[in-house]
């Protein structure tokens, strides 16, 4: 990716990448160990998103799976369409984002600021508005299938394509490393897509066999993890869905976590407080969990993780009063 602290952009898509990395030694003053939180609402969507969009976007152009001028179509809880959304924008392509009513609104304003059309999906009966379910999900992909192929547009397909995978391991992870010199124990992220945790795992794994690597789900939907679901309508948008990432490798999975609703939406609100950094729900959820291993099985650990979008995007929810 381009350093772009050094020189002139052609684009938008070139500042993505190369986001910060700090140290949260407010939030773990009390306990013994450190968290390090890479910043990635640095990025121009303001998510980590971004990163696969980038990804997903170039490998589809290197292998010919998408044509220049052909529409490109995403189901999204509005992060990963907002960075197709910029990739899109300055590379020619038309987009479409497919999302539920449930998600947050600002981000379908944001996408549709940036050019894409949005294609908004009513809620399954009897789903929670402003909380997505599995099954409100699956309305949301039963609509994108049916505008690629009215459309004959190229589908991002942010769970399947290898993009979403390599766009972590050949950055996001390597930047972890440089920034921590690999002097580091844990990683750990939020179960959404998968890409994150997929392509993190695997490539520090490959530096260090010994990093553990955690994924955090929702109390009351441990799908991943084979657990009961209980609570399908939880709040953490972006992720915690009843369905299989198949870009995880499950062996790279030291073990599975778990956070409630109200343990995310205090890590959110001291996250902002303590240490001035103003994140989403699922940003919320990596912080308790780490401050869970921090007080448990993990203390004196360093566990590194991501940020993954800016609490700007939430304000129409109640995580912050």
């Amino acid at each position: 990716m381009v350093d772009y602290r050094r020189t002139i952009l052609d684009g938008a898509h070139q500042a993505i990448g190369n986001t910060p990395m700090v140290r949260l030694s407010r939030l773990t003053k009390e306990l013994d160990g450190e968290i390090y939180a890479k910043l990635e609402y640095f990025n121009p969507g303001f998510s980590k998103k971004d990163r696969i969009a980038l990804q997903i976007i170039e490998e589809a152009e290197l292998d010919g799976a998408l044509t220049p001028g052909q529409t490109v179509v995403e189901l999204t809880s509005g992060n990963t369409g907002t960075g197709l959304a910029i990739v899109c924008a300055v590379k020619g392509y038309p987009f479409v984002a497919v999302m539920s009513k449930g998600n947050s609104m600002e981000r379908a304003r944001m996408m549709r600021a940036l050019g894409a059309e949005v294609v908004l999906v009513e809620q399954a009966a009897g789903s929670m508005p402003g909380q997505v379910s599995g099954e409100d999900l699956a309305l949301v992909d039963a609509e994108t299938l049916q505008i690629v192929q009215e459309r004959g547009a190229f589908r991002a397909d942010q769970f399947h394509h290898r993009g979403s995978l390599l766009a972590h391991e050949l950055h996001t992870a390597e930047e972890i490393w440089e920034q921590t010199s690999g002097e580091f124990d844990v990683f750990l992220d939020f179960a959404g897509s998968g890409g994150t945790f997929a392509g993190c795992a695997k490539k520090l794994n490959a530096y260090n066999l010994d990093i553990r690597s955690y994924l955090v789900e929702p109390e009351g939907a441990p799908y991943l993890a084979g657990g009961a679901q209980t609570n399908p309508n939880h709040r953490l948008q972006g992720g915690g869905y009843r369905m299989a990432l198949p870009l995880v490798d499950r062996s790279l999975i030291s073990d599975f976590l778990t956070v409630t609703d109200e343990e995310a939406i205090e890590a959110c609100r001291r996250l902002a407080r303590e240490e001035g950094i103003f994140a989403g729900f699922s940003s919320g959820a990596n912080i308790a969990a780490a401050l869970q291993l921090l007080k448990s099985r993990e203390k004196g650990a360093r566990i590194v993780l991501t940020i993954n979008d800016s609490g700007l995007k939430y304000l129409s929810t109640d995580l912050y009063p």
